[in-house]
């Protein structure tokens, strides 16, 4: 009584503009976690046949990369910084948009140690993963707020 008192409620499904959607390469990587997310988060349904589907989304890039944000004094690194790109796409295959071209860029520092070389690529493969459901629920927040294409006039 008292979470429904404060508007607390749980997420349930999305809401989005479409019932049908396809997604290609939906056998690994993300958008493998995208499909299932949108089948269990969406009343929409992933199809296999992209001209069955009233709108298809394109991952135009998936990038993943670790760059030295500092050294300790005899040079060694200290920490990386972590970053998970993703560029993508919701059309009708017709021209028209949901979501525009897009880029999404998440970011996480993560300490190192030579020392601990084991458990910090477990944390860096552990933080990538992290990385890839939020990137995820990012994406499928877009999903959500997209807006039917309008209608072509010719």
């Amino acid at each position: 009584m008292l979470l429904a008192g404060c508007g607390f409620r749980l997420r349930g499904t999305a809401s989005v503009p479409f019932e049908t959607i396809h997604v290609p390469g939906a056998t690994a990587g993300i958008a493998l976690d995208l499909k299932r997310n949108i089948e269990a988060g969406t009343r929409a349904r992933v199809v296999d046949d992209p001209k069955a589907a009233q709108a298809l989304l394109q991952v135009t890039e998936e990038a993943r990369s670790r760059e030295i944000l500092s050294l300790t004094s005899a040079g060694r690194v200290r920490e990386f910084q972590l970053r998970y790109r993703v560029g993508f796409r919701v059309h009708d295959g017709k021209g028209g948009e949901f979501v525009p071209a897009s880029v999404i860029q998440l970011t996480r520092d993560m300490t190192y140690s030579d020392a601990e070389i084991l458990a910090k690529e477990q944390e860096e493969q552990l933080l990538f993963r992290d990385m890839r459901t939020d990137m995820v629920q990012q994406i499928l927040r877009r999903l959500a707020s997209a807006k039917p294409p309008a209608p072509r006039v010719e």
